[in-house]
């Protein structure tokens, strides 16, 4: 089996692993019912997208 032949430090370690932060998932407002929503995405409160209904939602009474 390889073995390491050095320590890796704990600098070296951290520049490998510096592009595995977890990134913000960019929010959009829903221009109809100003539910949050995801860009480009079918707003699942209300189920419009570009003005057009796009899915039926059932009302929750």
């Amino acid at each position: 089996m390889a073995n390491p032949k050095r320590k890796i430090s704990k600098s070296r370690r951290g520049m490998r692993r510096s592009h595995q932060a977890l990134t913000v998932v960019p929010m959009d407002k829903c221009p109809r019912c100003g539910e949050k929503k995801l860009p480009h995405k079918v707003c699942l409160s209300c189920g419009y997208y570009k003005g057009r209904q796009i899915i039926e939602i059932k009302s929750q009474e």
